[in-house]
């Protein structure tokens, strides 16, 4: 047989019998986010909350000032997301917000977390568009993203007044939800004097005055993060709750039985957080701790999604990382901290506590 009559062998194409569901999931996730961000943005969820009855495309069209051909296709998604109800009656179609739409999603609800949405969609995500460059270079992109030096990592995430508002009015959100569970994961009533390190609005402050009645926080931030929550957030009446100006790496640290970390350690490399945690070890009294409240990776980093995700966005936003509980178990041991237990609370935040010897 000849070379040109030599039989070529042919190539083995996989077949579209098993459709890639998970993966075509992965690659629709964006648009999903987006409907969310522009529902929440457009103000869907609002208008619906203040109506007494089901609303109509075109209604909601009006009150939001959209487009009806724009409005009937973002209600449509809404409603396949599960985040509207759809009703018919007599061939007209209306929409009303589902429970949870009630609950998170509208902004005066005290457990909303539309300012949360709002961060993510108009900073994080713009973030994120850099994030090959992120995993490329191994550094955050806050240059690339808004122009601005990240050498001062909170110069560039409090780049204005209007964004340090976004981001407190995140944190504060985020508490709303977790705040409590991650406040009681530990029995803390023993300690009376309690030093919140970054607590920015407030929110994780006054889930400890309120499960620990005993207790005062001093809530220690840079001088224009407190100015911004006496003005914003915490009320002049709350005589439990108090103010310490200062950045936690360079100045002096109050006296406390009990510091709290929240979401504080991921922002730094190890470095830099077991020099705080050191910090934090010589300022605290005998016999007190400190509480690291973050979201954990599994001891083999396999999982959570969510907290893997948290890491590449620490990644992109930030010097630091997302770890195992036995990753801060060893910062903490590195700073003098004794009797490390760690707890999860079965939400996104959980909580690690170490002791200093009496």
């Amino acid at each position: 047989m000849a070379d040109s009559e030599k039989m070529v062998p042919t190539k083995v194409l996989p077949t579209a019998d098993v459709y890639p569901k998970r993966i075509m999931e992965y690659i629709e996730g964006f648009l999903i986010s987006k409907t969310l961000f522009t529902s929440c943005e457009l103000g869907v969820f609002d208008v619906l909350l203040g109506s007494e009855r089901s609303l109509s495309a075109e209604e909601i069209s009006q009150a939001v000032g959209a487009s009806l051909d724009g409005t009937e296709r973002l209600l449509a998604a809404c409603t396949g997301m599960q985040i509207l109800n759809r009703h018919q009656y007599d061939g007209k179609v209306s929409y009303s917000n589902t429970e949870q739409a009630r609950l998170y999603l509208t902004r005066s609800s005290p457990l909303s977390l539309y300012q949360s949405i709002h961060y993510h969609s108009k900073t994080i995500y713009l973030c994120w568009h850099y994030l090959t460059d992120a995993v490329r270079e191994g550094r955050n992109q806050y240059e690339k993203a808004f122009g601005v030096s990240s050498g001062d990592l909170f110069e560039a995430i409090y780049r204005s007044n209007e964004e340090m508002v976004k981001f407190m009015q995140l944190m504060h959100s985020i508490w709303n939800i977790c705040g409590k569970d991650v406040v009681t994961a530990f029995d803390l009533s023993p300690f009376k004097v309690i030093c919140d390190l970054g607590g920015c609005s407030g929110a994780l402050a006054k889930h400890c005055t309120s499960a620990y009645p005993e207790c005062t926080v001093t809530i220690f931030d840079l001088p224009k993060v407190v100015h911004m929550s006496k003005e914003h957030f915490i009320k002049e009446d709350d005589q439990r709750i108090s103010f310490h100006e200062g950045d936690f790496f360079k100045d002096s640290l109050p006296e406390a039985e009990l510091y709290i970390l929240a979401r504080i350690l991921h922002d730094w490399t190890d470095e830099r957080c077991v020099e705080l945690l050191q910090r934090i070890y010589k300022a605290c009294k005998p016999g007190g701790a400190v509480l690291v409240v973050e979201a954990l990776l599994n001891e083999d980093g396999s999982g959570p999604l969510t907290t893997q995700l948290y890491s590449l966005n620490m990644l992109v936003q930030t010097e630091g990382r997302e770890r195992t509980d036995v990753q801060y178990a060893a910062l903490l041991t590195a700073a003098g901290f004794t009797n490390i237990r760690h707890c999860l609370t079965g939400k996104i935040y959980d909580a690690v506590l170490g002791h200093k010897k009496a």
